[in-house]
């Protein structure tokens, strides 16, 4: 084996073990819909290949070995015991197909998340997380359960050039860089979300931030993120907490 190839081996373990850690972790915090939805994250190379769960597993049984790796229409690429759901992977592979910024995608239904994205006002950017999220969500209408190809095209043009699709009816989907800012983001969504329903449920007006506070606030969170160690550092702390929990994961 060359060194380049020994290389692409060591990088691949690294990207396996970290999307198994993130599917656990997403367990962790109780944001699973039992075996549905997916945390994708793309593989270096041109041919555009994808790391993705193993369709009818719970996300508490993902390991680095049992990832699939598929290609942006969500086929097995390989041999496995297990199969993907290319139904499933269709939001990811229109996202990852358009924007190759987004290396790793996050689908989630919590109960917060969808509960806003039922409401016609959708997200609020009136809470210290929400804030952070201003200019960077794109909304798409429910058209079903995503499994036509047709839809590909108007989900990525509801996308935008933003990284937060609210599926209005359904849930979300957050996209990033890496592992760790992926998963920094969905928890950013997912408090804005819960942080919204609570306060929905007191009497009384709502505070609203004006617009050039949102603004500062999506400007040093972003410089944050993009120093790139600020989610690292996230990403690892609750890593530490969960195996704290429950022992040493695989």
């Amino acid at each position: 084996m060359n060194i380049k190839a020994s290389i692409g081996i060591d990088i691949e373990a690294q990207l396996r073990r970290e999307l198994a850690l993130c599917y656990r972790l997403i367990d962790f915090f109780g944001w699973t819909e039992m075996i549905f939805n997916h945390i994708s994250l793309r593989l270096p190379g041109e041919d555009r290949q994808y790391l993705v769960n193993p369709f009818g597993l719970n996300y508490n049984e993902v390991t680095p070995d049992n990832l699939l790796t598929v290609d942006v229409t969500g086929h097995l690429i390989g041999k496995s015991n297990y199969q993907p759901n290319p139904a499933g992977f269709a939001l990811h592979g229109a996202i990852h197909e358009a924007r190759d910024d987004l290396h790793c995608i996050i689908h989630a239904h919590t109960t917060p998340i969808s509960a806003v994205a039922q409401k016609q006002t959708g997200l609020s950017h009136d809470n210290f997380y929400g804030a952070q999220l201003e200019g960077r969500i794109g909304y798409h209408m429910f058209e079903g359960i995503t499994l036509f190809d047709e839809e590909r095209e108007r989900m990525v043009a509801s996308l935008g050039t933003g990284d937060v699709l609210i599926l209005r009816n359904h849930g979300v989907a957050v996209g990033a860089a890496d592992v760790p800012r992926a998963f920094m983001l969905l928890w950013v969504v997912q408090r804005a979300a819960e942080i919204q329903c609570q306060a929905a449920a007191i009497l009384g007006p709502d505070s609203v931030l004006p617009g050039h506070v949102r603004q500062q606030c999506v400007t040093n969170s972003q410089k944050l993120i993009e120093e790139g160690s600020f989610a690292r550092l996230f990403f690892d702390a609750a890593v530490r907490r969960m195996v704290t929990a429950q022992g040493q994961l695989f």
